[in-house]
């Protein structure tokens, strides 16, 4: 490990906690209190904590991978593909009228669709970025 990596794995670390910490406060506090009176905040609040959770992940990418070659950014594709088919499968189930004050359990899937979605994409821009930067050095 060179010494330019040495120095930014405590920032990754930090940049992990945080983005972990704004992503728990989002979904367990602010979405709650928002969801359904105002439903326009909720979804910027979903944003954001998606956003988040998804930088939580690359931090994880960078921090957890030494890549000897550029890797595939097939995960990525995956997780960009399932992210928008979970979404696409949500905003269905509301079109059809299977809002989530009817049938919260039907939005079980979709949610982890989104989830594992962002998760696999954040992972694989913080792998690919972490092999660009070795490449540089």
């Amino acid at each position: 490990m060179s010494d330019s990596t040495a120095n930014t794995r405590p920032l990754l670390v930090v940049l992990l906690a945080s983005a972990a910490l704004v992503t728990l406060v989002v979904h367990l506090s602010v979405v709650p209190q928002q969801y359904p009176e105002d439903v326009f905040t909720t979804g910027l609040a979903l944003v954001f904590g998606w956003l988040t959770y998804t930088l939580a992940f690359y931090a994880v990418g960078r921090i957890g991978s030494q890549p000897d070659e550029l890797p595939s950014m097939r995960f990525a594709d995956v997780g960009i593909a399932l992210f928008l088919v979970s979404v696409l499968l949500a905003a269905a189930l509301d079109g059809f009228g299977f809002t989530p004050g009817v049938i919260l359990e039907a939005y079980v899937l979709p949610a982890l669709g989104i989830y594992v979605g962002l998760a696999l994409f954040g992972w694989s821009i913080g792998r690919r970025t972490e092999a660009i930067n070795e490449i540089v050095r």
